[in-house]
């Protein structure tokens, strides 16, 4: 069948198709995309408005009540708040309040991003039912993929290798205790419905059989509202490796290579890398030719990741597919030159692989990158989160950022990434020798991060030998003696803040003591100060400070010297003791001002009881908002 379309250049030939065989009898209409919402935050949520902007589609935004002031609200051409009054997680798994946003503001499509609601077929159910694309597989498929147990039985029907394990999910603690008996430990629970580390618990001994089945079931119905698990093998010290697969609604669908992921705590993954170093290519051949032969199998359309683990001996087994786009896609769009999110979009429109370009023979590997996630933790305190930004930038570095930005405001309620650092090389040595350059050039202040921890991991000779597994982080202690930050900046405001405050303490040469410098206060009129502000508000009240407020010809001044002298970190010598001598000749001086600020509270009222003055010295009174 052909197919045309009217370019500028007058009737296009855009591919010739064979019969397209599916359950529909004709091609899907390409109808182009001209509004999109992203339904989630972040990172991810920036990165498909830039890949929006690029395409010229107009971008809609989403907000929790807890992300008012994030970034991705500021970058999209409109945003909305949702979820009102819920939890910070729960806001953005609200799936009738976004899809009643996406309708009112005539959003064409949402990408779910990764996270949230992006693996939820009941979310893209909701989009299609309400005639809004979902910018990823099919309902059908995200259900298929997103149920493990499932995906893993597809596997099976595929014939790709997978981890020995139960071929339904779990419905007691007995079951596992059978599953151990029979195939023996060591063993690993995981959630059904979710991924990305939560619900994971591996067991290596029976007596922890019980504790970690709880746990892992906990962990799955807190973060995907589904505690449902299934048991496999777990195999010792492999590989993770996983490759990036996109596929049309024609039923073309292509690999653009794999990433290794191996570099993992507890879990969740740390350092990525495209390609994975020292693969075998037969090996390599047939991870891509089983993730296409899996994707072929259910009917994937859009893109997605299969992953793999590899074990020792170089043997494969198929663990799951995610049916979204992957925090470290863009290791693979710098190795291929292909930008995942423009195709996604673009497949999402009804467009061919081959109408976009996008055909095997034609995807190579060029060089080698490495991603690394910076985020607000501590390493040294088992990488919880720990609630000014100048980055490391230059030739060969891609930055995605999420929420650094001078000033910002770190958010406890989620992700704790601040930045994805991406460095292309012609090989593994030198994407990693860019990689350290760019993260030695980082500067943060006011939040600690896991750079010192990354740039560990990337003078780690195994690691530059490229010979990591899952356990490489567990099996380096080393690279928890994190060298102390070069602060310079902070470390000189605290000896200048120390000297101010305690003197110099450098011994000097004779025995002359400093000389004192005490405060002379000022001779103080006799009798009661001038009337002020003050006096209007307390003997007319509300209306009548207003109206002489009004009334005032000049410019009305707010002195904020006491306020600024108690909380000073430079000035904490400065106590309530020595702002009250000071306060009667405040009093009777500058009775013109319209208020005169403290930082006090008790203490404060006291001052201003005793002294009265312009506005009082004072802390909440109704002239400190005019």
């Amino acid at each position: 069948m052909w197919r045309f379309r009217l370019a500028q250049g007058g009737l296009r030939l855009l591919t010739v198709r064979r019969a397209y065989s599916s359950k529909s009898s004709h091609y899907p209409e390409y109808k182009p995309i001209k509004k999109v919402m992203v339904a989630n935050r972040g990172e991810i949520a920036i990165r498909v408005f830039r890949a929006c902007t690029e395409l010229g589609i107009r971008t809609v935004a989403v907000y929790s009540e807890q992300d008012i002031g994030q970034m991705h609200r500021q970058k999209a051409d409109e945003a909305y708040l949702i979820g009102r009054g819920l939890a910070p997680v729960q806001a953005y798994l609200d799936i009738p309040d976004i899809i009643k946003v996406a309708k009112e503001n005539h959003v064409d499509a949402v990408h779910p991003g990764y996270g949230f609601l992006s693996e939820r077929a009941d979310f893209a159910q909701a989009c299609q039912d309400a005639g809004i694309k979902f910018i990823g597989p099919s309902p059908e498929v995200v259900r298929k993929m997103g149920d493990k147990v499932e995906a893993r039985a597809i596997a099976i029907a595929a014939g790709v290798p997978v981890v020995p394990g139960t071929d339904n999910p779990i419905s007691s603690l007995n079951e596992a205790r059978e599953f151990c008996n029979t195939y023996g430990l060591p063993i690993i629970f995981k959630a059904a419905y979710g991924g990305g580390g939560r619900g994971m618990r591996v067991v290596h001994s029976f007596e922890e059989v019980e504790e970690n089945y709880n746990r892992a079931y906990s962990e799955a119905l807190a973060a995907f509202g589904n505690g449902t698990l299934f048991v496999e093998k777990f195999i010792e010290k492999p590989r993770h490796i996983e490759v990036q697969i996109l596929g049309d609604q024609f039923g073309n669908v292509l690999h653009l290579y794999e990433r290794d992921c191996s570099i993992q705590r507890r879990h969740q993954k740390v350092v990525e890398i495209a390609p994975a170093t020292h693969l075998d290519p037969q090996l390599r051949s047939r991870l891509t030719s089983d993730s296409v032969k899996l994707a072929k199998q259910v009917g994937y359309e859009n893109a997605g990741t299969v992953e793999f683990l590899i074990d020792k001996y170089g043997k494969h087994y198929f663990i799951e597919v995610n049916s979204r786009l992957q925090v470290e896609h863009t290791v693979t769009e710098e190795i291929t030159n292909v930008d995942l999110v423009h195709a996604q979009i673009h497949v999402a429109e009804g467009r061919s692989l081959p109408d976009m370009g996008l055909r095997q023979e034609n995807i190579r590997i060029n060089g080698c990158a490495i991603q690394c996630r910076v985020t607000t933790e501590d390493p040294a305190r088992g990488f919880q989160p720990d609630p000014v930004f100048r980055s490391g930038e230059g030739m060969g570095i891609r930055l995605d950022n999420a929420s650094a930005f001078q000033g910002a405001l770190i958010s406890p309620h989620y992700d704790s990434l601040l930045v994805k650092v991406i460095a292309h090389g012609k090989d593994h040595p030198t994407a990693a020798t860019k990689m350290s350059r760019a993260l030695a050039e980082f500067r943060v202040r006011g939040v600690k991060t896991n750079i010192p921890f990354l740039q560990n991991v990337l003078n780690n000779q195994q690691f530059l030998a490229g010979t990591v597994d899952t356990q490489f982080i567990d099996e380096n202690p080393e690279l928890f003696q994190l060298r102390p930050v070069q602060n310079r900046a902070q470390k000189l405001l605290h000896y200048l803040g120390h000297v101010m405050v305690n003197g110099p303490q450098t011994p000097i040469a004779t025995k002359a003591t400093p000389s004192p410098i005490d405060p002379i206060i000022p001779p103080v009129p006799m009798g009661p100060p001038p009337a002020g502000f003050r006096d209007i508000l307390l003997r007319e009240g509300p209306e009548g400070f207003a109206r002489a407020v009004r009334n005032h010809k000049g410019l009305l001044l707010m002195d904020t010297t006491f306020r600024d002298a108690h909380q000073s970190l430079l000035a904490t010598r400065v106590r309530t003791y020595d702002l009250k001598k000071i306060s009667p000749y405040v009093a009777h001086s500058f009775n013109n001002l319209f208020s005169v600020e403290n930082w006090g509270g008790k203490s404060g009222q006291r001052t201003r009881a005793q002294h009265g003055g312009p506005g009082g010295l004072h802390q909440g009174d109704p002239a400190r908002h005019r």
